[in-house]
């Protein structure tokens, strides 16, 4: 009796490569956007925590804001400054590494493809920038248009808390942590720091420098 042929064929997989590029992407674009949440959570506590501290101090609408945008443009420019330099750096050295491995083992490789995954100083630093800015903008907006002390510093801690629980919350997920964890910790935290900020602050004033 004949036994019928096995012709075995073998499919290609030309979408494997791609899914594992997609992947490693989108690793990398959470990995961005997980800096980005942190640079506006900084934003928002840093001049959520000053407004807080000069409203302690003094009840002047005016002094609060203005002292807001004057921390907001400052760590704006600090936090550029501070990744392009540290990104420069990182680029210096990824360049060192191909140069040395072209050199050592006579590696051959597409240029453009290289310079594509070095990373961007100018990128990372107007990145980091404008996600300070975003975070600060927020206390700075509910503060603007409310002249009444407490009812402005109420709306800033609430504003600031909102904002907080959704850093939180995004950070975790792009982080793939626990959410309900995430958003205590963050929202502790810039408590913890507004809180400080204005006894210290508070304290301060009461006391007799001779100012």
């Amino acid at each position: 009796m004949a036994t019928p042929n096995h012709v075995q064929i073998s499919i290609p997989l030309p979408h494997a490569d791609q899914n594992e590029n997609k992947e490693t992407d989108y690793s990398q674009r959470a990995q961005w956007l997980r800096a980005a949440v942190l640079g506006a959570n900084d934003g928002l506590v840093s001049i959520a925590s000053l407004m807080m501290g000069v409203g302690a101090f003094k009840e002047d609408a005016k002094a609060m804001i203005i002292t807001g945008f004057a921390g907001m443009f400052a760590g704006a420019c600090s936090m550029a400054i501070g990744e392009f330099v540290s990104v420069y750096s990182q680029l210096d050295i990824e360049i060192a590494q191909m140069k040395r491995d072209k050199r050592n083992n006579g590696l051959t490789s597409d240029e453009n493809e290289e310079k594509e995954k070095l990373p961007n100083p100018f990128q990372a630093a107007m990145a980091s920038a404008l996600a300070f800015s975003l975070g600060a903008i927020m206390p700075l907006l509910a503060a603007a248009f409310i002249s009444d002390y407490k009812v402005r510093v109420g709306v800033v801690v609430a504003v600031t808390t909102l904002a907080l629980v959704a850093f939180g919350g995004v950070g975790a997920v792009l982080g793939r942590t626990k959410v309900v964890r995430s958003c205590g910790r963050v929202l502790v935290g810039g408590w913890m720091a507004m809180a400080i900020t204005f006894g210290l602050t508070k304290l301060l004033g009461s006391s007799d420098f001779g100012i």
